[in-house]
């Protein structure tokens, strides 16, 4: 095979994302840089679905600035 004829193989970015499903995330919005914490329950390509002390809210992905791991419990 030529280099023209080899097929081309793209990588996407590393998908970090589904490995904190269930685990306890805190997230800072870019508006402000308000956190929210909680579990994250599920995502798509366009929300993160994050189950808090005060019930679930889903959060656009571009709206997120960052997400860590929490250690300390929500309240």
């Amino acid at each position: 095979m030529s280099e023209e004829e080899k097929p081309v193989v793209r990588q996407g970015p590393p998908q970090f994302i589904p490995k904190l499903i269930g685990k306890k995330a805190m997230i800072r919005l870019v508006s402000g840089g308000q956190p929210i914490t909680g579990i994250m329950k599920a995502h798509n390509p366009y929300e993160i679905l994050l189950q808090t002390a005060k019930g679930d809210i889903l959060v656009p992905k571009r709206a997120i600035a960052v997400i860590e791991l929490a250690d300390s419990p929500f309240s």
